[in-house]
C-alpha cells in the first residue's frame, strides 16, 4: 500500500456544540484552584491523526537529560506502549487479522480476515488559549491555534502559522493538551501510517486542568467502572482533586498505593528496611521493626496525605497534592515513589552511621549481640517505633514539599509506568535519583536529623526530665510532638534545609 501524504488545511471548519445549563451557574468556579469558568460550548471537527499527534506533542518520557518543562505537562495519562501497538495493528488490519502471529499474516492464508480498523470515537482535547500558562510559561504566539467564531453554529479552527506538518516542533510547548485518547494518537507515531487517516476531535478551548481531570473521570470511570486506583495512577492530577475526596474509591487508592510502597520497602534489597518491616503484625519478631499497618498509616498521613480545602491541610503529600504556585502534581510512577523513600532512608542510615558523638556514642556503648547499627535498628532507637517512622516520613515530606520547585522534583522523570513492586524499575529509579539535585537535599536533611537524640524513653540511665520528655512521644499525641521537635532541630541547620524547616514551622504554628 502506498502511503498518502496529505497537505494539511490551514483552517478547519468546526461545529460548535453548546452545552450549558442554568444550574451550572451555581458551580464554584475558581481560577486559583484550576477550575475557572469554562466556555459554554466546545467544538467538533476532524483532523489527520498524524498532524493532531504533532500538535499535541505526545512523546515518551525519558530519564536522559531533563525534559523541558513545557513538554512535561504532568497531566497526561501514562503511556502503555503495547496498547498503542495493538491499536495501530487494529487500524491497519482490523480486529481479527491483527491478532494473528507474524507467520500467519505472511502466509496469506488468512487474508479473508482483514477488516477496516475504524476509530469512530472522538479524541478529547483542550486547545490552549492565549494567556494559558503551564509551569509558568505560555504557548509562543506563532504556535497558538486561533478560533474564529462567526456568529453561526460553525467556527473556524486556524492551525498555528508556524505549523509545517510531521516535522514540526513548537518554540516552547504544544498548543493542544490531550484529555482522552492519547493511546489512539500514539498509534500514529510511525512514519508509515497514512497522513490522510482522520480522527474525530472534540476540542475544548482554554479549559482549566481541574476540569480536564473531571472530564477524564467522567469519560473513563463513571460509565465503565474502571478501577479507581488505576485511574489515579494514569492521571496524576486526579490524586488530589477536592471533589474526588467524596468518591468511594479515593481512600482505597491511598491505601493501595501505601501498601504497595511498604511492600517495596520490605522487599527491595537496597532498602534499609529490607525484611525489617513486620508485614503480618506478628508479636515477638525482634528483627522486624514497625508493622506494615503502622507504615501504611504513616504514609497516608505524610507522602500520600489527602488534600482538600476543608481539611485544613497546610502542607500536602509529595506523592499527590498540588505543589507550589503552579499547582503542579509530580507525575511519578510507583517505582519512583518507592525509590524516593528508599534513598531518603539510605541517607539517614548513612548519616547516623557517621554520627560518633553524643547520644549515638552512648547508645553504641550498650551491650549489643547484633552487628546492626543500634542508632537505626536497635531496641532503644525511635526509628524502630511507629512514632519514629512517622516523624522521619513527616519531615522529609514537609521539607521536600516546601522545596519541590527549587530542587526541581518535576524534572526527575521515568520512562514508563512501573509499579513500586517492580524491583528492576525501582533499582533504575534509585540510580537516577542519586544523580538528581534532590539527592543532595535528602543528604542535608539526613545530616540534620542525625543530630537529634533518637533514643527512646526506655533507654537505661536517662535523666528523669529527659525520660518524661521522651515518654510524651508515645501515643497518638507523640506524632505531632516528634514532628515539631525534628523540625526545630533542622531549623538550626545553616543549609537550605534550615530555611525550609523554618518555613514549615511557620505554616504549622
Amino acid at each position: 500500500m502506498t502511503k498518502q501524504i496529505m497537505r494539511f488545511p490551514r483552517e478547519i471548519t468546526a461545529l460548535k456544540v453548546r452545552q450549558w445549563l442554568q444550574e451550572w451557574e451555581k458551580v464554584p468556579f475558581s481560577h486559583k484552584d484550576h477550575k475557572s469558568r469554562p466556555h459554554e460550548h466546545f467544538y467538533l471537527f476532524s483532523l489527520s491523526a498524524a498532524f493532531l499527534k504533532k500538535l499535541t506533542g505526545i512523546q515518551r518520557r525519558t530519564t536522559k537529560g531533563k525534559v523541558k518543562r513545557a513538554e512535561d505537562l504532568g497531566i497526561q495519562r501514562r503511556h502503555e506502549a503495547d496498547r498503542s501497538t495493538v491499536i495501530a495493528d487494529y487500524v491497519r488490519y482490523g480486529s481479527h487479522w491483527s491478532e494473528l502471529t507474524k507467520n500467519k499474516r505472511e502466509s496469506e492464508l488468512f487474508n479473508e480476515l482483514r477488516r477496516p480498523g475504524w476509530l469512530p470515537t472522538a479524541i478529547v482535547v483542550n486547545i490552549l488559549a492565549p494567556g494559558d500558562k503551564r509551569r509558568g510559561q505560555e504557548v509562543a504566539r506563532n504556535d497558538l491555534i486561533a478560533i474564529k467564531n462567526n456568529g453561526t453554529e460553525f467556527a473556524e479552527i486556524k492551525l498555528p502559522p508556524s505549523f509545517t506538518g510531521r516535522g514540526w516542533k513548537p518554540e516552547r510547548f504544544f498548543p493542544i493538551e490531550v484529555i482522552d485518547g492519547q493511546h489512539r494518537l500514539w498509534a500514529f507515531e510511525h512514519e508509515d501510517m497514512d497522513d490522510s487517516f482522520e480522527l474525530p476531535v472534540v476540542a475544548f478551548h482554554g479549559l482549566d486542568i481541574g476540569w480536564q481531570a473531571y472530564l477524564f473521570v467522567t469519560i473513563n470511570i463513571k460509565p465503565k467502572r474502571i478501577n479507581m486506583s488505576l485511574a489515579y495512577d494514569l492521571y496524576p492530577l486526579l490524586r488530589t482533586e477536592e471533589w474526588l475526596q467524596k468518591f468511594e474509591g479515593h481512600p482505597v487508592y491511598r491505601e493501595t498505593r501505601a501498601q504497595e510502597l511498604v511492600e517495596a520497602l520490605w522487599a527491595h534489597p537496597k532498602s534499609p528496611w529490607c525484611e525489617r518491616i513486620n508485614m503480618l503484625g506478628e508479636p515477638g519478631q525482634k528483627q522486624q521493626m514497625v508493622t506494615q499497618a503502622a507504615w501504611i498509616r504513616s504514609l497516608m498521613a505524610t507522602f500520600i496525605k489527602p488534600w482538600g480545602k476543608g481539611g485544613g491541610t497546610r502542607i500536602g503529600g509529595l506523592f499527590g497534592t498540588p505543589l507550589g504556585s503552579h499547582k503542579e502534581v509530580l507525575a511519578w510512577d510507583g517505582a519512583q515513589q518507592a525509590a524516593f523513600l528508599i534513598v531518603a532512608g539510605q541517607k539517614l542510615q548513612a548519616a547516623l552511621h557517621e554520627e560518633k558523638k553524643g547520644w549515638a556514642k552512648i547508645l553504641r556503648e550498650l551491650p549489643n549481640d547484633s552487628e546492626d547499627d543500634p542508632t537505626f535498628y536497635g531496641d532503644y532507637s525511635l526509628l524502630t517505633t511507629d512514632q519514629g517512622i512517622r516523624g522521619f516520613l513527616s519531615v522529609v515530606n514537609d521539607l521536600c514539599y516546601i522545596r519541590a520547585q527549587e530542587i526541581e522534583l518535576s524534572s526527575w522523570i521515568s520512562d514508563g509506568n512501573a509499579r513500586a513492586t517492580d524491583e528492576q524499575a525501582v533499582d533504575v529509579a534509585i540510580g537516577s535519583l542519586k544523580r538528581h539535585e534532590a539527592a543532595s537535599f535528602l543528604t542535608d536533611i539526613a545530616s540534620g536529623l542525625s543530630k537529634y537524640d533518637w533514643r527512646t524513653s526506655s533507654f537505661p540511665d536517662l535523666e528523669e526530665e529527659e525520660r518524661k520528655k521522651k515518654a510524651a512521644l508515645r501515643g497518638s499525641g507523640g506524632y505531632k510532638e516528634l514532628r515539631l521537635e525534628l523540625l526545630d532541630v533542622l531549623s538550626k541547620e545553616k543549609t537550605d534545609v534550615g530555611a525550609a524547616a523554618k518555613r514549615v514551622l511557620g505554616k504549622l504554628r
